[in-house]
């Protein structure tokens, strides 16, 4: 599985922590994330990602700062990004069995890096139910 990955200045620990789980499970990872804590512009860093996503050159996305708000409401102008704003395991499962998301957005500020890796591995791994989820993700879109 091929994951894109990018993050702001509020991210680079979670990134670097995500990364490293990633590759340990055999997945390959596209880095578009800054390394440092200087301050940037989260756009910079999650359209990529997000343009990863819609053109099918990775299976997911990953998107950090500090809220995770950001990165979502840039992902998801999009029309293939289904971009979700997590903070829970259960919401991370949910995100997926019922919206089908194919980002995760992570609020580095609000949660801590062995939760966002537990988040990760939980979107990752949970299959979009479908079904009457389906027309609902059908109406998305303009």
């Amino acid at each position: 599985m091929k994951i894109s990955i990018g993050n702001d200045h509020a991210g680079p620990d979670y990134k670097k922590a995500i990364v490293k789980y990633l590759e340990e499970k055999g997945y390959e990872v596209i880095n578009h994330g800054t390394d440092t804590f200087d301050s940037v512009d989260y756009p910079d860093f999650v359209h990529p990602v997000a343009n990863d996503v819609e053109s099918g050159t990775v299976d997911f996305g990953i998107i950090i700062c500090g809220s995770g708000n950001g990165v979502a409401m840039t992902a998801n102008k999009h029309q293939k990004v289904r971009a979700a704003l997590c903070w829970t395991k259960e919401i991370s499962a949910l995100a997926r069995q019922h919206n089908n998301a194919n980002i995760i957005s992570i609020p580095a500020r609000f949660t801590a890096i062995h939760q966002a890796v537990d988040m990760v591995d939980t979107f990752l791994n949970t299959a979009f139910e479908g079904g009457r989820h389906q027309q609902r993700v059908d109406k998305i879109s303009c």
